[in-house]
């Protein structure tokens, strides 16, 4: 049996935008491993009931079923222990900071730059489900979150800790990129896939990052259909 993994899209099959998904994408292809992927929805949960839970991304590996990016992270180590993520011990222990970082110091300033953006790449069956859950865990309206400039100031501040880092190596895991890059860039895929908005200045470090990044795995990243690429949709 083919390895599956079930991938968020949007109005369109081919636009893939949960940077949780992005990451288990750049983890396979950091172990070169192939996979066939299943779009899903937000609404299709019984496409993943078998999981026991109602998000992805959900990875099938013959007989293994493992849901969370973290948690696909640490089953490809173990089960194709050549070009780790992780590592183990206390290696492991210190990316979780980079996984924690992402989705409390990253995310919330793009979200904020990006809300509007983002719903209008969430496919019309969904857009119900997608801003009932959205506002409901952010105690606010998705036109009350959207405000671009607090965003990207926001966003600002919580690079700081990138820049330090880049300032000294290529990528955040040394002279090649690990786990610690893929955890953090899945977020920045998100933001690239469904948003035009410039998120930092050619000049910032983390620019320089990015750029590398979007180059990886045979161009991954900069291949992948963003919502400028499907005729009529951006700004619908």
């Amino acid at each position: 049996m083919a390895r599956q993994l079930y991938d968020l899209c949007g109005i369109d099959d081919r636009l893939r935008f949960s940077p949780y998904c992005w990451r288990v994408k750049l983890a396979l292809a950091h172990k070169g491993l192939d996979y066939e992927t299943r779009p899903w929805h937000f609404t299709d949960k019984d496409a993943i009931g078998f999981s026991e839970q109602g998000k992805v991304p959900v990875f099938v590996d013959g007989e293994h079923t493992v849901v969370d990016s973290y948690e696909i992270f640490r089953y490809l180590d173990r089960a194709y222990p050549d070009n780790p993520l992780l590592g183990e011990g206390e290696a492991e222990s210190r990316a979780r900071f980079f996984k924690f970082y992402a989705e409390r110091s990253l995310a919330p300033g793009m979200m904020r730059t990006i809300v509007m953006d983002l719903f209008n790449a969430v496919h019309p069956k969904d857009r119900d489900y997608f801003r009932e859950t959205r506002e409901k865990a952010m105690g606010r309206t998705l036109e009350e979150v959207h405000a671009p400039s607090t965003g990207l100031t926001l966003l600002d501040k919580a690079l700081e800790p990138l820049r330090g880092r880049l300032s000294e190596a290529e990528f955040l895991d040394g002279d090649a990129p690990a786990g610690a890059d893929y955890l953090i860039f899945g977020h920045f895929m998100w933001a690239r896939t469904v948003s035009t908005a410039d998120l930092v200045s050619n000049a910032d470090p983390v620019y320089a990052w990015m750029e590398r990044m979007l180059g990886l795995h045979g161009g991954l990243g900069r291949s992948a259909t963003r919502i400028v690429d499907i005729e009529g949709a951006y700004g619908s």
